[in-house]
C-alpha cells in the first residue's frame, strides 16, 4: 500500500489496516503493483486494432512516428478515444433498450412484476415524443411510448435524427448539431459506425475521426435521457428523502443485502420481495430482519426513489465485502471489480451475478427476467438468508461511520421546490437569482472514482470551493456517492460551506418546500445515467432566456473519472456547449492536434470546451472563472 495515499473517508481508513493484517489486498494494492504504468498507454499513442502490432508511437520524437499501416499519433489517439465514446455509449443505451424493452412488456401484460408509478410522466414523454395521448387508456400509451423509443435504436433514415436527442435540446443547438453532421438517427447504428470507421485501413483523418465522437456522444446523451425518463416512468420519479450513506449502514444483527450495478430492473422488485421475507430472515437469527444497501449506481437509483441507504461508491465497493457484515453482493451490470469473486472465496458473502453480459468467476447466476423478476428476487434473498447462516462473527468489522443525506432532486423535484416560491413560474425564482447574482452559476458533478487521486477528494475540494463562491451544486453517479458519504448533502453543509447568497437562496426554496431549513449543500439527481435530469433544468432556464445552452453559466466536472461511460458523457456535455473539466489527464496528450481541438478548436464549433486541471483548488478557479465569462457575455 502506497503510504502517502491518503483517505478523506474515515470508514476506509479505518477498515484497511486491519484488511492489510489479514492479508488481503485491495484495489490500491494492485494500482501500486501496476507502477510505472505504461507511458504508452497514458499518452493514447499505442494501437492494438490489427495484429501486426501492437504499435507505439514515440512521443519524443527520436523512435517511430508512424505505426505500421503508417497512421501516426494524431490518428492512432482519435482512434482510440472515439473507441472508448463508442462503448460508453453502448453501456448506456443497452440499459436504456432494456428499460424501453421492460415498458413495452409492461404494456402487454407480460412483466406482472411491474406497473406504471408515475402516470402523469408517462403523458408528458408522449406529449414530448409527439404522441397522442387522447381517448387512450395507460398500457395504449405506455406502448406506443416504448415503440417509439425503441425507434431510436432501429431508424434506417439517415437524415431524421433521434427522438430523445432532437426533442430534449434547444431549437438552435439541435439545428447546429444538424449542421455539423453529428445528430445521431440510430444509437446502434451510430455505436457500429464507429466501430467501422476506426478497424484498420479506414477513417485515418483524426478532425473526422473526433466529429464522429462528437455523434457518438451524442448516441449516449440519447440513451442515457430515454433511460433515465422511462426508469422514472415505471418505478417513479424521485422526491426529495432523507436517508443515510456510509459503511456505517450496515448492520451487524441483519441480513445485508448489498444491490451493485447500474440497472433498477432487479434492485426494484428485490426491495418489494425483501419486505415480505423479512420474518424469515428472523427465523434464521437475523434480529433486525433484511437491510437492503445500495453500491455504485444501482444504490444511487434505489436511494434516490426510495431511500434506502449508500453503503459505498465504485473504488471502494471491495470494502463493503471486507467489514465481513455483507451476506449477498447482487450485481447487474457495470462498475463491478472482478477482485469480488476472489474476496467472496474468504468471505461467506455470496456474490450473485443476473445478467446474461456480466458474469464473474465464483459468483452464483441467478439468471434475471422480466417475466419471473418476482421469483428471482426471490431466490436471490433465500441465497442471502443461506450466508447469513454461514457468518463468521470474528470477521464482522463495520466501520460506525454514515451520514445524512437528502436525496431524490429529479428535475421534477426541483421545478415542483421552485414552485413554492412562484407557482405560475416555478423557473423565475432560480433565473431571478442568477441574474441578480445570488447564484453566480451551476456547476454539474460526475463521473467515476480511481486511484489516481485520493478518493473522493477532488469531488469534495472543487465543490466547497465552488459553494463559497456561490455557484449551485448538481451530482450524480460516483460523485454523488462521494457527497453523500461525505456530509456534503445535508443542511449542515450548506450552512458551513455555502456562500451567504447561495445559502439564502436555499434556505428560502427548502423552508418553502417544507425541509425546516435549506436544501442540502449538493443535489443529489440520481446515477450516472441520470446526467440528463440536469439537462432536463438547463435547457429549461435556456429556452426561458431564450438562448443556447452554450450561453448559460453552467460548467461540468468529472474530478476522478475513470470509464468509457465518462468519457462519453464528458463529450456530450462539450457537444451541448457545456465546458467540462477534467480532474484526470486523458490518454490524449500524445496527440498535440487532438489535444488541442478537445481543450480548444471545439469551443469554436459548440461551444464546450474540456477543461484538464489535476489540482482541485485551481480547477475550481478555472470553473468559476468560466462562470463569471459567461455571466458577463449575458450581461450580468
Amino acid at each position: 500500500m502506497n503510504k502517502d495515499y491518503k483517505f478523506v473517508d474515515q470508514a476506509i481508513e479505518e477498515l484497511l489496516p486491519k484488511v492489510k493484517e489479514a492479508g488481503f489486498d485491495t484495489v490500491w494494492d494492485r494500482f501500486k503493483s501496476m507502477q510505472p504504468q505504461c507511458g504508452f498507454g497514458e499518452l493514447g499513442v499505442c494501437c492494438r486494432i490489427c495484429w501486426k502490432g501492437p504499435c507505439r508511437i514515440d512521443p519524443f520524437g527520436n523512435g517511430p512516428q508512424r505505426g505500421i499501416c503508417g497512421a501516426d499519433a494524431h490518428t492512432i489517439v482519435a482512434r482510440n478515444l472515439i473507441r472508448g465514446i463508442a462503448a460508453g455509449a453502448a453501456a448506456h443505451s443497452d440499459h436504456g433498450r432494456h428499460i424501453a424493452l421492460t415498458l413495452l412488456e409492461v404494456a402487454e401484460g407480460h412483466a406482472p412484476a411491474y406497473c406504471i408509478k408515475d402516470e402523469k410522466k408517462l403523458m408528458n414523454v408522449a406529449a414530448r415524443l409527439g404522441l397522442s395521448t387522447e381517448g387512450k387508456n395507460v398500457r395504449q400509451v405506455a406502448k406506443e411510448v416504448a415503440l417509439a423509443t425503441l425507434e431510436d435504436f432501429s431508424r434506417q433514415n439517415s437524415s431524421i435524427p433521434c427522438s430523445w436527442a432532437r426533442q430534449t435540446i434547444t431549437a438552435e443547438r439541435a439545428e447546429k448539431l444538424t449542421a455539423l453532421g453529428v445528430m445521431p438517427h440510430n444509437i446502434d447504428a451510430v455505436v457500429a459506425g464507429i466501430m467501422n470507421r476506426t478497424h484498420v485501413g479506414c477513417d485515418a483523418d483524426p478532425v473526422n475521426l473526433l466529429l464522429g465522437g462528437l455523434k457518438g456522444a451524442l448516441a449516449d446523451y440519447t440513451g442515457m435521457y430515454l433511460s433515465t425518463e422511462l426508469s422514472d416512468v415505471i418505478f417513479g420519479t424521485p422526491e426529495p428523502v432523507i436517508t443515510t450513506a456510509n459503511l456505517g449502514v450496515l448492520k451487524e444483527d441483519a441480513v445485508n443485502i448489498a444491490v451493485h450495478g447500474h440497472n433498477p430492473l432487479l434492485s426494484e422488485i428485490i426491495c418489494d420481495v425483501a419486505g415480505s421475507m423479512d420474518e424469515e430472515a428472523r427465523q434464521a437469527g437475523a434480529k433486525e430482519g433484511i437491510n437492503i444497501v445500495g453500491v455504485c449506481c444501482t444504490g444511487n437509483e434505489v436511494m434516490a426513489r426510495r431511500g434506502i441507504p449508500l453503503a459505498t461508491n465504485y473504488l471502494s465497493q471491495e470494502m463493503a465485502v471486507l467489514t465481513g457484515a455483507v451476506d449477498a453482493m447482487v450485481v447487474d451490470v457495470q462498475c463491478i471489480m472482478p477482485s469480488l469473486g476472489v474476496l467472496q472465496e474468504c468471505y461467506h458473502t455470496q456474490l450473485i451475478t443476473t445478467m446474461a453480459t456480466n458474469k464473474i468467476p465464483g459468483a452464483v447466476h441467478v439468471e434475471f427476467t422480466e417475466k419471473t423478476a418476482l421469483e428471482d428476487a426471490r431466490r436471490v434473498v433465500e441465497l442471502a438468508i443461506e450466508a447469513y447462516k454461514r457468518r463468521d462473527k470474528n470477521k464482522i468489522n463495520i466501520p460506525q461511520y454514515k451520514e445524512t443525506a437528502i436525496v431524490g432532486f429529479s428535475a421534477e423535484a426541483v421545478f415542483a421546490a421552485l414552485s413554492k416560491l412562484n407557482k405560475e413560474d416555478p423557473l423565475k425564482p432560480l433565473l431571478d437569482n442568477i441574474v441578480n447574482g445570488n447564484i453566480q452559476g451551476v456547476a454539474l458533478f460526475a463521473g467515476c472514482s480511481t486511484t489516481r487521486v485520493a478518493q473522493d477528494h477532488n469531488f469534495v475540494t472543487i465543490a466547497r470551493e465552488l459553494a463559497r463562491h456561490n455557484v449551485l451544486l448538481l451530482a450524480t453517479g460516483c460523485g454523488a456517492g462521494a457527497f453523500a458519504k461525505l456530509g456534503l448533502m445535508t443542511q449542515e453543509a450548506t450552512e458551513a460551506y455555502a456562500g451567504d447568497s447561495l445559502k439564502a437562496v436555499l434556505t428560502a426554496v427548502g423552508e418553502a418546500a417544507g425541509l425546516n431549513g435549506p436544501l442540502p449543500l449538493v443535489l443529489h439527481m440520481g446515477s450516472c445515467v441520470d446526467n440528463t435530469r440536469a439537462v432536463t433544468v438547463a435547457t429549461a432556464l435556456a429556452n426561458k432566456l431564450g438562448v443556447d445552452l452554450d450561453k448559460l453559466p453552467v460548467v461540468a466536472s468529472a474530478p476522478e473519472a475513470m470509464s468509457e461511460k465518462a468519457v462519453a458523457i464528458g463529450t456530450w456535455a462539450v457537444t451541448l456547449g457545456i465546458p467540462t473539466h477534467l480532474g484526470i489527464i486523458p490518454q490524449v496528450t500524445g496527440s498535440s492536434l487532438v489535444t488541442e481541438v478537445l481543450t480548444d478548436k471545439l469551443k469554436d464549433l459548440v461551444g464546450g470546451y474540456f477543461i484538464v486541471e489535476t489540482d482541485p483548488l485551481r480547477a475550481a478557479g478555472k470553473l468559476y472563472e468560466v462562470i463569471r465569462e459567461r455571466r458577463k457575455a449575458l450581461g450580468i
